[in-house]
């Protein structure tokens, strides 16, 4: 039996797992690392942690498992995206990660737009100009911290800097580059013309591979400390959605997921290019050489849910304790009590601001159609499903760009909902499944591993081999014309409210 190692590197911690070659988990093991707010708006982080986290957990995976180091033959990498690492001519790192949920670049975004076009923008890098990506912490960095950018001679993202730790190679890839700004995502390279107009030295870029191809090998200091063995391949890797596609077997054309944490994400896989000139959804190079994947994002998906049950939901929290249950089980339960439409009542889930269908921050949430008869219940379910309709606006553009949305998987804490996957299923007017791995990211790059240690020829052929759906919920025919009445008026609530919340951040 061939074992591989998937690195998961998040924002709370890295996750690392040992897989079989048939998917199967062996062992586990996280650890995790602080966030930096030096200001409002700010995030940071310690690439040390990141490695020192990558090591020890690479380690105690081997060591708990007891398999021989010569049967692992590869490591793959998911990581956070859009983060900087800056290191300086001897390697070291600079200054601390800029990460991606940083909200410090507003005025170096309204650079890049002015000196590459908004237009040109979106043609070469498939995206707007957006506060979380590479690009503007370059450009931020260069503006406020001169000094810093002066001694700067190599640009990594968050996993590359580990890769870089563990095989000495400057190396990126296709997905996780994506969302630096800086590739050319049609092309799948860098691009000339972006790094020119942004004044950014190309030579500070690592090379740009495929997610499955061999980027580097452990070196001997490496397989001394964590117990690999050395010359063991590392492969591209991906970003940590198009991990947790692979992961979740959306790698053909008419798959997609959905993820609902505390965001929402619609994940659709395509194999022909497709960008919205609009900007409204990201459109990045996937995990499977030569093809894209399109994703939108609603900001408050999970985050909805949560912030109903943290502040009206006091009763049902107690209640759960006592009956040893999660309390989310309790609201879902008093949710389905209640008829579709919720008596009337819709909510709009824009408690941060709101991406995809509507690209502005000064959105806000609200119920709408209050009145004397409707209880929590009613408000409970209209809040799972604002957030279904959130997420159908990310289907409605999939499908608008020409993308086959007819397979959907479903991820995260919501996904996990019998109730919530009905809805979607109800809305989306497909089968919405779940995958009986949890492993998401982690296995997506262990299976790229098995891809580039020649295990499987391709990700597709192993991600038919290794992933199986569990449960499957279709769509109930009477439910989507009910649905479909109140999904038509929630698309028109917020154009309708849009320059009164404009008019409210101004107050």
């Amino acid at each position: 039996m061939r074992y591989v190692i998937g690195v998961d590197l998040g924002t709370s911690g890295t996750k690392t797992v040992l897989f079989d070659e048939k998917g199967t988990v062996i062992a586990s093991r996280t650890i995790e690392y602080p966030m930096y707010q030096p200001k409002n708006g700010y995030a940071e982080q310690d690439p040390a942690d990141w490695y020192n986290a990558a090591v020890n957990t690479i380690r105690d995976v081997i060591e708990k498992s007891g398999v021989d180091n010569n049967d692992i033959v590869g490591l793959g990498i998911s990581g956070q995206m859009h983060g900087l690492v800056m290191l300086d001519e001897n390697n070291q790192v600079i200054r601390r990660s800029i990460i991606w949920c940083d909200q410090r670049t507003a005025k170096e975004c309204e650079e890049i737009t002015e000196k590459v076009g908004a237009e040109r923008l979106i043609e070469i890098t498939a995206n707007p100009a957006l506060t979380g990506f590479t690009a503007s912490k370059i450009m931020w960095v260069k503006n406020n911290e001169p000094e810093n950018y002066a001694k700067c001679r190599h640009i990594l993202l968050p996993k590359d800097y580990v890769r870089f730790m563990l095989t000495g190679e400057y190396a990126t890839e296709v997905s996780d580059a994506s969302g630096m700004q800086l590739l050319d995502v049609p092309n799948r390279c860098w691009s000339e013309e972006v790094c020119s107009k942004l004044g950014i030295d190309m030579a500070m870029l690592p090379k740009v591979y495929e997610s499955p191809d061999i980027t580097g090998r452990i070196t001997a200091d490496i397989a001394a400390k964590t117990g690999l063995k050395e010359g063991t391949i590392v492969v591209g890797g991906a970003g940590d959605n198009a991990a947790a596609a692979v992961g979740t077997g959306v790698v053909t054309d008419g798959k997609a997921f959905t993820t609902i944490g505390t965001s929402g994400v619609v994940f659709a896989h395509t194999s022909g290019i497709s960008i919205d000139p609009k900007g409204r959804v990201h459109t990045f190079c996937c995990a499977v050489p030569g093809c894209w994947h399109v994703m939108g994002v609603t900001q408050a998906a999970g985050l909805s849910l949560k912030w109903f049950r943290d502040n009206f939901c006091h009763e049902e929290i107690e209640t759960a304790k006592l009956m040893g249950v999660d309390t989310y089980e309790l609201m879902t339960a008093e949710a389905d009590t209640v008829p579709i439409g919720s008596d009337r009542l819709l909510y709009m889930p824009y408690l941060m601001g709101e991406r995809t269908p509507h690209l502005d921050p000064n959105a806000r949430g609200m119920f709408f159609g209050l009145s004397a008869m409707h209880t929590k219940k009613h408000m409970l379910r209209a809040v799972m499903e604002g957030v279904s309709y959130s997420l159908r606006d990310c289907v409605e553009i999939c499908r608008e760009m020409g993308i086959n949305v007819s397979d959907m998987m479903a991820c995260g804490g919501g996904g996990s909902s019998p109730m919530w996957r009905q809805m979607l299923a109800d809305l989306y007017g497909c089968p919405v499944k779940t995958v009986a791995s949890k492993e998401g990211p982690a296995l997506g790059v262990a299976i790229l591993a098995m891809v580039g240690a020649g295990i499987y020829a391709s990700v597709p052929e192993a991600c038919a081999q290794i992933i199986t759906a569990d449960k499957v919920q279709e769509p109930v025919a009477e439910n989507i014309p009910q649905y479909e009445k109140y999904y038509q008026l929630y698309t028109q609530i917020y154009p309708a409210a849009k320059e009164n919340c404009a008019k409210l951040a101004q107050l």
